[in-house]
């Protein structure tokens, strides 16, 4: 007699409050995303009207004509207003002014160096040019045997090409950290020890992020992504 049979040998029925409890545990899958998704965009344009409104006139505020405190009108006058931004800083009056500001920042030996970091990382953050990761590929790291996800790069340049004595090509390889993929390790790798993979960075970063349970086609993995 096993624990999944009574005493006559016979399969014990699921009880009722193990089919609740696996509803209950099918809803929360269902449920948490959606609402922790909702939850976040709320609190974040919150955040956002909360910096952007004091700075705006009552005057020009909605509520004073319909009588209600509208949620988001506050990303909406920022995005107007950094669009109007970016659309004066590449007019030569406005790379002037932009140039003028950053030669006073310059002078500030705490400012500037807070403000270069900034920059750097907007700059590497919002950039349209073409300088992001080219492709995922998978690299031996810790150890031989043990394989990764890795982001390639560029082709490595300068000193770091020169010293590095390996005939073969050397790569710039991004290694990220699970789940976090924002910090990791930039490692320097001959392109014979790198395969490179058929599935997007995006999907290379969310099998990341999920620690391998996210694979880019749920239905069969070894296939691309549908609709690729």
């Amino acid at each position: 007699m096993t624990k999944d049979s009574d005493e006559h040998g016979r399969p014990r029925r699921p009880s009722r409050f193990a089919g609740l409890r696996a509803s209950f545990l099918t809803g929360l899958v269902v449920i948490a995303p959606i609402f922790l998704t909702a939850w976040l965009i709320w609190n974040l344009v919150g955040w956002i009207d909360g910096w952007v409104l004091p700075f705006v006139p009552a005057e020009l505020m909605p509520e004073q004509y319909i009588g209600i405190n509208l949620r988001g009108v506050g990303v909406i006058i920022f995005l107007i207003f950094t669009a109007i931004v970016g659309w004066m800083a590449k007019g030569l009056f406005g790379r002037s002014l932009l140039g003028l500001g950053e030669r006073l920042v310059d002078r500030m030996p705490v400012v500037r160096s807070i403000y270069n970091g900034l920059k750097q990382i907007a700059e590497t953050v919002f950039s349209q040019a073409d300088n992001t990761f080219k492709k995922a590929c998978l690299i031996e790291y810790p150890r031989k045997g043990l394989w990764a996800i890795a982001f390639i790069s560029t082709s490595a340049k300068g000193e770091i090409k020169k010293d590095i004595a390996v005939e073969d090509d050397i790569m710039s390889v991004f290694l990220p950290t699970t789940p976090n993929p924002t910090s990791g390790f930039l490692l320097f790798v001959p392109r014979k020890d790198i395969i490179e993979l058929e599935m997007s960075v995006e999907d290379a970063a969310k099998l990341v992020i999920s620690a391998g349970l996210v694979y880019p086609n749920a239905k069969d993995p070894s296939q691309p992504p549908m609709g690729k």
